[in-house]
């Protein structure tokens, strides 16, 4: 019989205290909360005043960006609200010892640290995405097919898995570094590329890559890096024209979304298995 618990059900408790812990300083879940919603209503009113000057920004409709900002404020709610506070806090597992006492666990120690902690009040965050995604499909008259559903919600989970990935790699670089502060930067630039469609980076109208090398802007060579070395332009641009049946370029950018995310997370855990080994436990 395996030694250890359901994982299910050690995820459950893992939601039951959070709610707990929220319910405990309500105030400062209100406060998480209304801050926000100010900051997604801040960025509706901004964009509510770009297009009531442009018709379009690249290729994107007022409906079609919408869609796209709900589809990133989804992967960013759901990588908030569960790997954030747990990668964020690794450094001072370490720092104060307690990683210890999750090594002797009979729970993966990977799983026990990427979800022990659950930001509860960041779920506002899903139900506003979703909101924001209804309204713009329904606005744009869109017809939606199951099979783009299925697709957009298997790329939503890859985006998901490939932010989740790239954290936990950073947060492994604690066990020699000592407590790093780099996560929450690391998490604002990648963001701040991924806030915005991957075809505004291109020099080109239509969005691709130019074929000489000679021909590249600043904005090609940033397109290239972070779609091909480090696909973050792809996570969110990607599952938002596959939902809406826009044109990729170039189509094939759909495998890297969906191996990429496959290749980081097995990456992520031989370099988290690694860290632990260098480990030198608080008591030694």
């Amino acid at each position: 019989m395996s030694q250890h618990p359901p994982y299910a059900r050690v995820f459950g408790t893992f939601l039951r205290n959070a709610l707990v812990r929220e319910m405990t300083f309500r105030g400062n879940f209100l406060i998480t909360v209304l801050t926000r919603a100010f900051w997604f209503a801040a960025q509706m009113t901004l964009f509510e005043i770009i297009y009531s000057n442009v018709t379009s920004i690249n290729d994107w409709s007022r409906e079609e960006y919408f869609a796209f900002m709900a589809t990133g404020m989804l992967i960013n709610a759901i990588v908030e609200t569960f790997f954030m506070p747990n990668c964020a806090n690794f450094s001072e597992l370490i720092r104060t010892g307690n990683l210890d006492f999750a090594l002797l666990k009979p729970i993966d120690t990977q799983f026990l640290i990427s979800f022990e902690k659950v930001d509860i009040a960041n779920l506002n965050q899903v139900l506003l995405a979703g909101g924001l995604l209804g309204y713009s499909l329904h606005t744009m008259g869109a017809v939606i097919s199951a099979w783009n559903v299925i697709m957009y919600l298997l790329l939503i989970a890859a985006g998901v898995v490939f932010f989740y990935s790239l954290m936990i790699i950073l947060a492994s670089t604690s066990i020699w570094f000592g407590r790093n502060r780099g996560l929450y930067d690391f998490w604002f630039y990648v963001t701040v590329f991924a806030r915005y469609p991957r075809s505004i980076y291109s020099s080109r109208s239509e969005g691709g890559t130019p074929s000489n090398i000679s021909e590249w802007a600043a904005g090609d060579v940033l397109m290239f890096s972070f779609s091909y070395i480090i696909p973050i332009l792809l996570v969110v641009t990607v599952p938002a024209r596959v939902l809406l049946s826009k044109p990729l370029q170039p189509s094939w950018v759909v495998g890297i979304a969906l191996i990429a995310p496959i290749v980081a997370l097995v990456i992520s855990r031989a370099v988290f298995n690694w860290s632990l080994r260098s480990y030198r436990s608080a008591s030694s």
